[in-house]
């Protein structure tokens, strides 16, 4: 056995629902602006242009069910998603073979702070600074494919303190889950243990300390986190 110089990092596990084992996550990717109605609200054109990604880092998956404020930012944002937890990898994915990949599927949240995203894109810069920040992915229990298919349509929907923010149906998305997987893994090798948030609808804006998101897709289990 090698000998490290410094302790390895530990894996990120997720826990599975109804199970005592954990997915262990290798990799984030996120799809940037898979619904037309938030393309729009951002100042995008909806049309079905080539998807375009970013990726955050898998400690920043945080199945605790709280997210911390993050400093050097007064403008942070939810945006629910669904997460794709990956079981096998590979490259140049056929679209009509890649469902074969996914091990199962949960709920997600791309935690952003909009303002220093903001501030990176007016002076061209990488986004990782606004997207990639400790506990930005807060995410719940995975469901396994076993149990609930692959799905595909049904109401996507946030609150903050009980009042509807965010509601969308995951038949809306411009770029489908297959395609997704397809499409990444043309420019990334992918593996097991990789996981891609699909996106966000309409409605994304600012939370405050104390308040309450709860994330619900019909199948899923949902997600409760508390902004602290």
């Amino acid at each position: 056995m090698p000998e490290y110089v410094i302790a390895p990092p530990p894996v990120v596990g997720l826990p599975v629902s109804g199970s005592d084992a954990l997915f262990p996550v290798r990799r984030v990717y996120c799809i940037g602006r898979n619904y037309a109605a938030h393309a729009i609200e951002m100042g995008d054109d909806p049309d079905r242009d080539p998807p375009f990604f970013f990726q955050k880092n898998a400690n920043n998956l945080d199945p605790s069910g709280s997210f911390p404020y993050p400093a050097k930012s007064d403008d942070v944002h939810y945006e629910a998603e669904m997460a794709v937890l990956l079981k096998e990898g590979g490259t140049n994915i056929p679209v009509q073979k890649a469902l074969d990949h996914v091990f199962g599927y949960a709920l997600s949240l791309d935690m952003t702070r909009r303002d220093l995203q903001g501030e990176a894109k007016k002076k061209g810069r990488p986004w990782e600074v606004g997207k990639a920040f400790e506990r930005s992915a807060p995410i719940g229990p995975v469901r396994p494919v076993a149990e609930v298919g692959h799905p595909a349509s049904g109401r996507l929907a946030l609150t903050v303190n009980g009042e509807i923010k965010q509601e969308g149906d995951l038949n809306q998305m411009i770029w489908k889950v297959p395609e997704m997987i397809s499409y990444l893994s043309d420019y990334f090798e992918l593996a097991p243990g990789d996981v891609i948030l699909s996106g966000t609808p309409a409605g994304v804006g600012p939370v405050l300390r104390g308040d309450v998101m709860e994330l619900s897709v019909e199948g899923l289990d949902s997600l409760r986190v508390e902004v602290i």
